[in-house]
């Protein structure tokens, strides 16, 4: 039997030009996956989701975790509504609150406890939008954020399709029940996707913040980023788990991403990562990550098989999915697995 996800996303790399991001973009489409989830890293989210929305025409567009606080809100509102209406309503803003060390040292901005000014953020994005599109008064003051002044004459166009979908990017327990009371979706992280952290600690606290708000937690979709090992081969799918033990190694040295890790009982593992990187012994890292915990993190299986195997992890535990899309002369296998993973 096959999972049936609302929504089969694609990622742009990172590292991709963004002069590629176009033809990326054309090709994901005619594969057949619903969205395209850009980065906002080495190039700039609001820039490269643009470039998708001019090379498609049917899919959605979502930042996969525009750095909330390295921008202010208003900011991060006039791109988005730009973008809702470039793409002709097809755009998803995914925020992220990133981790302290880079906020502060790479984007030198001011930090704080991120649930609470995720709140506010969300929060005084609503109430931009609602000026833009009905006219109320802007008004909105917080501990972190103000907006007060709102001239006619600096409002944008009224939106077409103002029903603009906001995700929150969420790991720990706080900034999930952030995205329970406020967010449409909540966007995981490849290293806290397995279905026992979904289901012991990603829905209990998104409940916890739905209730606050008097909201049915499954108004709140799951949005799986799973680190999938996969390709048309035994042999492929056996680089690419070592591609994924390698990854994991370097993100589970942030004690951030370390959840799972709490969960499992291997939060040594985490923590001799984190000496090690400290040391400068980066070529070591990968064997701290054991083929037990790739079995248990790291979805695995050929283009033909992924779609069950994902069906047995997440089903009544996510609505939509991330899959990789691999080398072109895979195309014909990637566009049947997309399609059996919608059902």
């Amino acid at each position: 039997m096959s999972p049936v996800f609302d929504k089969v996303w694609a990622s742009v790399d990172l590292h991709m030009p963004l002069a590629d991001v176009a033809a990326f973009a054309r090709r994901a489409e005619q594969l057949g996956f619903d969205g395209i989830a850009v980065a906002d890293a080495i190039h700039d989210g609001p820039m490269t989701a643009a470039a998708v929305a001019g090379a498609t025409s049917r899919v959605a567009i979502r930042t996969s975790g525009l750095v909330a606080f390295a921008r202010s809100p208003y900011t991060t509102a006039v791109a988005a509504w730009d973008l809702q209406a470039l793409s002709g309503g097809r755009f998803e803003l995914g925020l992220g609150p990133l981790v302290r060390p880079i906020i502060v040292d790479r984007y030198s901005m001011a930090w704080g406890p991120p649930a609470p000014r995720m709140r506010e953020y969300v929060e005084s994005l609503r109430a931009i939008f609602d000026c833009w599109q009905h006219g109320t008064p802007l008004h909105y003051e917080g501990e972190h954020y103000r907006f007060t002044r709102m001239q006619d004459y600096m409002k944008p166009p009224k939106l077409e399709h103002p029903d603009l979908r906001i995700v929150i990017a969420g790991i720990g327990p706080h900034m999930t029940a952030v995205a329970g009371e406020l967010a449409d979706a909540i966007n995981t992280h490849p290293t806290n996707s397995d279905p026992r952290f979904l289901r012991e600690i990603t829905l209990p606290n998104l409940t916890r913040g739905a209730a606050r708000r008097g909201r049915d937690p499954g108004e709140v979709a799951i949005i799986v980023n799973a680190m999938c090992a996969t390709g048309p081969d035994a042999a492929a799918v056996a680089r690419s788990r070592e591609g994924a033990r390698g990854l994991l190694a370097i993100l589970y040295s942030t004690r951030e991403y370390m959840h799972s890790l709490d969960l499992y009982g291997w939060r040594d593992v985490g923590e001799r990562l984190r000496r090690m990187i400290r040391e400068g012994r980066w070529g070591e890292l990968a064997p701290e990550i054991t083929d037990e915990m790739l079995d248990v993190l790291v979805p695995t299986g050929t283009y033909a098989e992924l779609p069950a195997v994902l069906h047995e992890r997440y089903d009544g535990l996510a609505q939509e999915i991330g899959l990789p899309l691999g080398d072109p002369a895979d195309d014909e296998a990637v566009a049947r697995m997309v399609e059996e993973c919608r059902g």
